[in-house]
């Protein structure tokens, strides 16, 4: 079955994290219109146990709209879905009722052993194919469409046979799903594999575009020459990454949009700035494209 997307704007939210809990359990903090939460830290054990942050996740769901936003599929791995993760995710999101959830586009698993990392696919027919198929499977048993996220990477496959826009692409149309779109992972692949940002952004399907990520990256320095760039969420947002947003505001249209950071915490305000300014982007470029649409009828 093909579940057409249909993800409306929250506004401006923040990866909800252990480190910044005291300023959530009242009411959100200014600037924090929704909060996305990592699906796995939220879900019960296999033996039931784990209820206790499912709990506080319940208290901070009844003062903020909340996403689920998962790392543990490995939707692009060959081995089958994992039956025991899905009922488990789905009794979460039955207890949470979140706007959406969301996961990457990438694999972590092969023959039931898992990495701790969300590793690239090939871009090629047969892959999104695969790829597609399970994300039908995994809507049909969650009842509702889920988000997929495009993810950075330092490699590339030699049996790829299109650019990755292209690949997120023909997944989309597949299996009826939404985009994640991560501009920081866009900025850091058109870095890392020498590619046109904007070309990316220009292609891919505005109206499945359910929610947007921003975060900061690190570069990484080759021992004999060179760099490249790694998504380690533990920096403040570039000028570059800015930019790209602000182009996507514009072109998109108005999107949830949310800051990542996972490592080296800064005081809030640091985060709190980034949500403003966020906020201040989309706000702008909404006044915008209102002007342009009165002057085309003028």
């Amino acid at each position: 079955m093909t579940h057409q997307p249909f993800f409306s704007d929250l506004g401006v939210g923040v990866g909800l994290r252990p480190f910044y809990y005291n300023l959530f359990w009242q009411r959100p903090p200014q600037g924090v219109q929704w909060v996305e939460a990592v699906t796995e830290n939220y879900m019960l054990w296999e033996d039931g146990g784990n209820r206790r942050p499912l709990q506080n996740l319940l208290k901070i769901r009844s003062h903020v709209p909340v996403v689920l936003h998962g790392v543990s599929l490995s939707i692009g791995s060959s081995d089958p879905l994992d039956a025991s993760y899905l009922t488990r995710w789905k009794y979460l999101i039955d207890m949470v009722q979140p706007e959406w959830v969301s996961d990457h586009l990438s694999w972590s698993s092969l023959s039931g052993e898992y990495f701790h990392d969300l590793l690239p696919l090939p871009y090629s027919r047969d892959v999104a194919s695969h790829v597609a198929d399970k994300i039908s499977r995994i809507q049909d048993f969650i009842g509702r469409p889920m988000l997929i996220e495009n993810v950075s990477s330092y490699v590339e496959w030699n049996a790829g046979e299109m650019p990755e826009w292209e690949f997120i692409n023909q997944i989309v149309a597949k299996s009826g799903c939404g985009l994640l779109l991560d501009i920081n992972n866009v900025y850091v692949n058109s870095c890392n594999h020498s590619f046109d940002p904007f070309e990316y952004l220009r292609a891919l399907p505005r109206s499945s575009i359910g929610q947007i990520h921003l975060a900061g990256h690190s570069k990484r320095k080759f021992a004999k020459g060179g760099s490249f760039l790694i998504d380690t969420h533990d920096q403040p947002i570039c000028d570059e990454v800015w930019a790209l947003y602000r182009w996507a505001c514009g072109h998109i249209g108005q999107v949830s949009s949310m800051v990542e950071r996972d490592d080296n915490f800064p005081d809030w305000t640091e985060l709190q700035a980034e949500l403003f300014k966020m906020e201040q982007i989309k706000r702008e470029q909404a006044d915008k494209n209102v002007a342009s649409t009165v002057a085309a009828t003028i």
